[in-house]
């Protein structure tokens, strides 16, 4: 039996697994598709999407059942960002944004961090963002000047972060800061900071490409007082617990993609059956079949490759690292591809708001970039390959 040998039995999807895709699938279609365009369109976050989700227990399936959470795994994980964003990729990014802000907490924190926190996030009453880049310090985080001095029983803390997924909308952020600046990247340490917290504020929202139900923001500390508890694990492991979470949350980058790309092929598909040029539909042209043949055969790929970096990441196999990095740049660099090809599939048409592939093209772009860049992964992917 192959599925008794660990080498080959790469993942497995339980009857659990596809209950959770029908029923995340169910609520995407229902509350979240006819919402979609809308949301993109004003840009405002999806409030009562949020609320669907959180009311599911879909907004953060990661959370373990001890701090009030599913206790999905990290394939549960990825099924409910791929579903979600089959219809918007916007509202995808609750869960997603969710389980980064949380997972240093998880691999890095203490009980009594893990308590103070986990169970408002499993609840649905708080969001929780992630803060590592800096204007100057995107692929190269160790570069960050946000700085954290300890004075006493606190930290006073100074600097600011950008792109931060979420902001303005989370009340919880978990923010790298170096602590020691001689040390680099060993001098860099994890704080949890809270929304109310003096001294801190927002930038003005980016005017981005795509996800525009995202709100994404610069956050800024001024003189900025917070205890030493709030301080994730022990002073100089931020920077590898910051690199701990993206190995786990690439992933989940990976199945975003995967969704989105689905959701191009089903519009695509839709489309091109229903589409007549010389006098049949454009689905009989042998052209179009080869290029959805294609559009599909490789997003099956990208989805074998998410799925089976879930099931390492659940069973903490060694190559975490490689694999992660590789299934959230295969996945995103195929459905760029997917995407751009559905806009070629709907022609004209595609190139404008009044079909869904315009958008899902602009929203799948970003997955090439957050959480690393796909240079980024290719880095790592070597770097694991020359050890």
């Amino acid at each position: 039996m192959a599925g008794a040998n660990p080498d080959y039995d790469l993942f497995q999807l339980t009857e659990e697994h596809e209950a959770l895709r029908e029923a995340v699938r169910a609520l995407a279609e229902d509350r979240i598709a006819p919402r979609a365009a809308e949301i993109d369109e004003t840009g405002e976050f999806p409030k009562d999407v949020y609320e669907s989700l959180a009311a599911a227990g879909f907004h953060a399936i990661h959370i373990p059942e001890s701090y009030g959470g599913e206790g999905g795994d990290q394939l549960a994980s990825a099924i409910v960002t791929e579903e979600v964003a089959r219809v918007c990729g916007s509202s995808s990014l609750i869960p997603a944004v969710n389980k980064l802000g949380t997972t240093p907490l998880l691999v890095g924190g203490d009980e009594d961090i893990k308590q103070r926190y986990l169970p408002e996030v499993a609840s649905g009453d708080a969001m929780f963002s992630y803060a590592l880049s800096e204007r100057e310090a995107g692929s190269d985080p160790a570069a960050m000047t946000t700085r954290a001095v300890r004075d006493g029983d606190d930290y006073i803390l100074n600097g600011q972060k950008s792109w931060i997924t979420n902001a303005g909308i989370s009340k919880y952020y978990t923010v790298m800061a170096t602590t020691d600046p001689a040390a680099g990247a060993r001098g860099i340490s994890a704080f949890v900071v809270h929304d109310d917290d003096p001294g801190f504020s927002l930038g003005a929202p980016e005017r981005k490409l795509g996800i525009h139900g995202s709100p994404t923001r610069e956050i800024f500390f001024e003189d900025m007082r917070i205890p030493a508890e709030r301080r994730i694990g022990a002073e100089g492991t931020g920077f590898a617990t910051a690199m701990k979470t993206l190995d786990i949350t690439r992933i989940t980058i990976g199945g975003q993609a995967v969704g989105l790309g689905q959701g191009a092929i089903d519009a695509s598909v839709a489309y091109a059956k229903d589409r007549e040029q010389f006098g049949k539909p454009i689905a009989g042209f042998q052209g179009i079949q080869f290029m959805l043949a294609d559009m599909a055969m490789k997003l099956s790929a990208a989805r074998v490759l998410v799925y089976q970096a879930a099931a390492k990441c659940e069973r903490g196999e060694s190559d975490l690292s490689f694999v992660g990095a590789a299934a959230k740049c295969f996945a995103s660099d195929t459905a760029m591809e997917i995407a751009v090809n559905a806009v070629q599939i709907f022609g004209g048409a595609g190139y404008v708001r009044d079909h869904p592939v315009e958008r899902i093209m602009r929203d799948t772009k970003i997955t090439q970039i957050y959480e690393g860049t796909n240079q980024i992964q290719r880095i790592v992917m070597a770097r694991e390959l020359m050890r």
